[in-house]
């Protein structure tokens, strides 16, 4: 019988109690309460453990109602109006501002360490050739806003860390994002009383608005965790967690953070443990020979979107009651199975808005691997053999609509929005979408995917008759605030509208502000952006509206929009107001 055979996972109910016993604990403890071994840790009632222990510690049991999975979109704020005439879609070409390009906030203050010529002293860390000994020492000094830059070597309890290392609200531990910190190591660990998973073994905790770049972390002890994730938003990219005795990340409270182009091998658990009601996004990463890729546990639903997840013992192993969203990975080559889900998980593999497009192949066993208690699995839209599958998994193609958009970048967008009938194709069965919108055609667009509630009076523009096709949508796109018209009173309904114009009209008419204007330096052609829009473009970028294909950071707002590009753009303005679910794209412009 193999460790997933309900029959092993039946009859090791009875080492857990005898565990429990053997240390003293009471038998609630043993199986509610956190209980940890050198390979694994129970999550709530069931196991977030490594491949050699794992039928002895799942024990499923009834959990809380499951949440709907999300990505924490913001609620729907009320429209206001925009000033009349519209400076929101001026056709006068005003002379451009040009944004800041710094990277950071130019009151950020950097803190340079370096624990072979470093000294832990008043007056050092302010240069690389003054640099402080220690990460714990400079910690103490950082406020938020700082920047701890490291020099190359390793930071250990011999160096003089005190661990855990604690990342402040708004601190940022930076190495070399380059090579993934291949010779920035920061190893070691300390004893840490997690609130919802009592005492721990963790080399790094990470707080709000925290963020961690360019090292490498290692937490060899027993139970060892390199990051520890509770209750707080940070961003980890491109960093390496290697080798430690347990997890390399470890998530849990109700964290949302961003874990994002990491590379995750040789740990001995879990290459990252998500438990409790955790969200947030892990994207871009590679778990390689890494115990599980991810044990993703409790009620917790992040998005797990472009990992690579080969040659560990499981790919990923879904627990409880969770329903992570997992699009567009490669899940490939694990000595045992691709995908599991156990007792009452839901992971969502596509549906028909938004298909998987997961690869799952060549994995030693199955493919996908269904263990829960009755849940049958629906995965749209993936490469998956259906010979490769155990229990209720139904595999379906996704449907096209359109004869031209199978493949096309913009395809899962075009597809939601043209099920939910708010855009349609052509009688040829075509979606052309790389046609241009005109400014009516938006405004069509706009009042059927939002029906804005009227925030002004209607306005009868000189160019737009009653009997004109669009006149009901211009008036009600421009009631709820999301379009208006040019001086003396003309709208142009067949004027082809400009991509800013879009993120304007969306920016505006959802009532987006943005609070951090450098944003728009992740754009390198930030200084063709017409200044009346600055403000809303960065709005639209922070709140994720923006996809840019195929080149993230060009953003092109002087040129017509096509057909793809505004349903992407749409699309995402509805994410952003919660009445969509995410769609993972390479091409979404996302922020710290």
């Amino acid at each position: 019988m193999t460790n997933h055979d309900s029959h092993d996972r039946q009859s090791n109910i009875s080492r857990v109690i005898s565990t429990s016993r053997a240390l003293h604990l009471p038998l609630g403890a043993g199986l509610s309460a956190l209980f940890l071994v050198a390979t694994g840790a129970i999550l709530g009632n069931s196991a977030i453990a490594s491949s050699k222990k794992l039928a002895q510690f799942v024990v499923p049991t009834t959990n809380a109602p499951i949440p709907t999975p999300t990505t924490s979109p913001t609620p729907s704020p009320t429209p206001t109006s925009l000033p009349s005439p519209s400076p929101t879609l001026s056709p006068t070409q005003t002379t451009p501002t040009t944004p800041s390009t710094n990277q950071v906030p130019a009151t950020t203050t950097v803190i340079y360490v370096n624990p072979q010529t470093g000294t832990d002293s008043a007056g050092a860390g302010t240069t690389a050739a003054t640099p402080y000994r220690t990460i714990t020492y400079a910690l103490n000094q950082a406020q938020p806003g700082t920047a701890i830059q490291l020099a190359p070597g390793t930071y250990s309890s011999e160096t003089g860390e005190v661990f855990p290392l604690t990342i402040k609200q708004g601190v940022t531990l930076r190495g070399d994002e380059a090579s993934k910190g291949q010779s920035i190591v920061i190893t070691g660990g300390g004893q840490y009383v997690s609130p919802t998973f009592a005492r721990q073994n963790v080399t790094v905790r990470a707080e709000n608005n925290s963020a961690i770049s360019g090292v490498t972390i290692t937490n060899p002890n027993t139970r060892g965790t390199a990051l520890w994730i509770e209750s707080a938003n940070p961003t980890v990219t491109n960093n390496t967690f290697i080798n430690s005795n347990r997890d390399g990340i470890f998530v849990t409270g109700n964290a949302n953070p961003k874990i994002e182009g990491n590379v995750f091998s040789k740990n001995g658990g879990n290459g990252i443990s998500v438990a409790r009601s955790a969200q947030g996004e892990i994207r871009n990463n590679t778990f390689q020979d890494t115990g599980f890729g991810l044990a993703i546990g409790g009620a917790s639903s992040p998005l797990v979107a472009d990992n690579q997840i080969k040659e560990n013992q499981d790919g990923i192993y879904i627990s409880e009651s969770a329903r992570p969203i997992l699009r567009g990975n490669a899940i490939e080559n694990n000595k045992r199975d691709g995908v599991v889900a156990t007792i009452n998980a839901q992971p969502d593999l596509g549906t028909a808005e938004s298909a998987g497009n997961n690869i799952i192949r060549n994995n030693e066993r199955y493919d996908v691997y269904n263990a829960t208690r009755g849940n049958a699995l629906l995965a749209v839209g993936n490469t998956i053999d259906a010979k490769r599958t155990s229990g209720k998994v139904n595999l379906v193609a996704p449907q096209f609509a359109f004869s031209d958009v199978q493949g096309l970048w913009a395809q899962p967008y075009i597809a939601a929005l043209a099920s939910r009938e708010i855009i349609a194709g052509f009688p040829d069965g075509t979606f052309k979408p790389n046609e241009p919108v005109t400014r009516a055609q938006f405004a069509a667009i706009v009042s059927k995917a939002f029906t804005p509630t009227p925030q002004r009076e209607a306005q009868d523009f000189n160019d737009v008759s009653r009997n004109f096709w669009g006149y009901q949508a211009i008036q009600t796109a421009y009631r709820g605030g999301f379009v208006a018209g040019y001086p003396g009173g003309a709208f142009q309904p067949q004027q082809q509208i400009p991509r800013v114009q879009v993120l304007v009209s969306l920016a505006n008419g959802l009532n987006l502000r943005a609070d951090n204007p450098n944003v728009l330096s992740t754009y390198a052609d930030a200084s063709q952006i017409p200044s009346y829009a600055t403000d809303a473009v960065a709005a639209a970028t922070q709140r994720q509206l923006v996809v840019n294909y195929p080149t993230p950071n060009q953003l092109n707002p002087n040129r017509p929009a096509t057909r793809a590009e505004v349903a992407a753009f749409v699309y995402q303005a509805l994410v952003n107001s919660g009445r969509a679910q995410a769609i993972a794209s390479p091409y979404l412009v996302r922020v710290p």
